[in-house]
């Protein structure tokens, strides 16, 4: 699959809140960053991150532009509550080995009713 494709299944799966699904997009060592916590290191932990945050939020991610360059694939997203960002994925070999993903996380947590962590706020 080109990385567009796998972005356009990883969209599919992360909508169908289909954590086992996402997992299987990533390569065994991929690394997924996004920039408002610390970088997750592995299949597993990316999973785990999945579980986390579907367990206390509702997200959809809607493709607003995916862009394609060579191992790359770039999405630019929102959701129906007015948040946007976009994601960097890198693809080798049909599966994700990289991923970055920029969003406002104190929009994301006042949308979704969560708490507000003490340090974004001091």
């Amino acid at each position: 699959m080109k990385p567009s494709d796998v972005v356009r299944e990883w969209v599919r799966r992360f909508n169908a809140a289909d954590i086992r699904g996402l997992a299987a997009l990533y390569a065994e060592d991929a690394v997924n960053h996004q920039v408002v916590t610390e970088a997750l290191h592995g299949r597993e932990a990316i999973a785990g991150m999945f579980r986390i945050e579907f367990g206390r939020a509702t997200m959809v991610c809607n493709i607003e532009n995916l862009f394609e360059d060579g191992e790359w694939a770039i999405l630019e997203w929102r959701d129906p509550l007015g948040l946007r960002g976009c994601g960097f994925f890198h693809v080798r070999d049909g599966l994700i080995v990289f991923q970055r993903g920029y969003f406002d996380q104190l929009s994301f947590f006042r949308q979704q009713g969560l708490p507000v962590p003490s340090h974004y706020l001091g």
